[in-house]
């Protein structure tokens, strides 16, 4: 069973991000893969401020990025750009912390605006961590996306929808591709 590390980026604990988490989160799992979270929000701060690599809840959150096959990063776009708090977390993860994982972003944001975000943000810093397996991300504007108090989806535009699906079952396809080229 292939294993999906969902980071969610949102500093609150009710969003559209941390909502979208839980949705891509029973949909993977209805699939049949094993999934984990990294609510960066819940790490220490002082942690991840002071990029403290001994901290057991940051070696905690980096396990699971390292022995994930596919990460997903979710994150609201914030003055064009992913937040601050995703950006400290994505610091303490190694060089090459990516490197032969499937990885899709997925950004939230008030307009199409900061629909480049994905190229011009994500892109680079994936780069660096090594991602080379990047399924093209997705950007969801806010007024697409509806969530309750319990972070459940409420409504989500059917084409908001159709590519957040697309993207998911695009990162099966390159898990089962991996899968087969370790297994020949």
């Amino acid at each position: 069973m292939s294993q999906v590390t969902i980071i969610t980026g949102s500093p609150s604990k009710q969003s559209r991000s941390a909502a979208l988490s839980e949705y891509i989160a029973l949909y993977l799992q209805d699939e049949k893969y094993e999934v984990k979270t990294v609510h960066v929000r819940d790490l220490p701060a002082e942690d991840l401020v002071y990029a403290n690599f001994s901290s057991p809840a940051i070696q905690e959150a980096q396990k699971k990025v390292a022995d994930a096959d596919a990460v997903i990063i979710v994150s609201p776009i914030y003055k064009a750009s992913y937040t601050g708090i995703l950006k400290t977390f994505l610091d303490l993860i190694p060089e090459k912390g990516l490197h032969n994982k499937t990885v899709l972003p997925i950004a939230t944001g008030g307009t199409i605006a900061h629909l480049l975000a994905l190229d011009y943000v994500f892109k680079p810093t994936l780069s660096v961590l090594g991602a080379t397996a990047l399924i093209h991300g997705v950007y969801i504007v806010d007024s697409e996306v509806a969530y309750t108090k319990e972070n459940e989806i409420e409504f989500i535009a059917e084409e908001a929808e159709v590519r957040i699906k697309r993207s998911l079952k695009e990162l099966g396809y390159r898990l089962e591709q991996t899968k087969r080229s370790v297994e020949s």
